[in-house]
């Protein structure tokens, strides 16, 4: 496949967070290739009604139950958790509709850990598969996507794949190798800096500020850091000498956690969810 068009059919199998965050940013983006992308273009399967009715409700776009239930699509987004994949899969196999080869849709998995050859393995035969690792800023163009392709794939799929998601942020092609680590990173990142943001608002609330003052103020701050170096292209360990004066309060501070082991949690943490994923990727 090598560019979308008004016509492509695009089947999001998994309506839940991620599925959503992926429906709604193609939906929004004006940028090239998804600007030709509207509601007419999308199915998206998930199991629970009431899911469904709200997906249809909120984007307009068709629902089923089952992906069984699709005639036939362009590309398939699997947005299911990797727990559930191989039986997601499984019911999938059989049908004409997700036939392999050039013929048959090019299948783009979501899912932490499942390696490109087992997805192929439980996909009809010849399947064409892009894995890659969102994350939820994408929901606002913001988001950060590692792109990787399967031993099936040419150049022209995985650069429909990666530009597909350039329109969500910045998306990039790596080695398969490398995923893991990402969805550490990137992938599970929001929910680090959104407790980030947390902590210093209660922080703050303990030192006496009103805490959706705090909230705010850390917010801004975190938003207003990222655009600093994106925008100046000015290192991370540069921003943060720039904010410390000798003697100063961010020095103390910095010790301070430095001492509480700031760098090792975040070390542990990250080394815990890669090797989540490598177990997630043996279920």
């Amino acid at each position: 496949m090598s560019e979308f068009t008004s016509s492509t059919q695009v089947l999001i199998v998994g309506g839940g967070k991620m599925g959503e965050a992926i429906l709604s940013g193609l939906l929004a983006s004006q940028q090239q290739p998804a600007a030709v992308l509207t509601a007419e273009n999308f199915l998206v399967a998930d199991p629970g009604q009431e899911r469904r009715d709200y997906l249809q409700q909120t984007y307009g776009v068709r629902c089923v139950a089952q992906a069984q239930q699709a005639e036939a699509a362009d590309v398939v987004i699997l947005a299911v958790k990797p727990q559930v994949m191989m039986d997601v899969l499984a019911g999938m196999r059989e049908q004409p509709a997700f036939a392999g080869g050039a013929a048959g849709p090019l299948f783009i998995s979501i899912a932490a850990g499942m390696a490109t050859n087992r997805l192929e393995a439980a996909l009809p035969q010849d399947a064409r598969v892009v894995r890659t690792m969102p994350n939820t800023p994408l929901m606002v163009a913001k988001g950060a996507v590692a792109v990787c392709p399967g031993s099936l794939v040419g150049p022209a799929d995985v650069e429909t794949v990666r530009s597909l998601f350039a329109c969500l942020g910045l998306a990039c092609v790596v080695d398969e190798s490398q995923m893991d680590a990402i969805c550490a990173i990137s992938g599970s990142g929001p929910a680090y800096v959104a407790h980030l943001v947390e902590v210093l608002r209660d922080a703050g609330v303990e030192q006496g500020l009103n805490a959706q003052l705090a909230q705010d103020m850390a917010l801004q701050m975190v938003y207003g850091t990222a655009a600093l170096m994106l925008e100046t292209g000015q290192s991370p360990e540069a921003t943060r000498i720039s904010v410390c004066s000798p003697g100063g309060t961010t020095l103390a501070a910095l010790d301070a956690m430095q001492e509480a082991g700031f760098d090792q949690v975040i070390f542990k943490g990250v080394d815990a969810a890669v090797k989540r994923g490598e177990e997630l990727g043996k279920l």
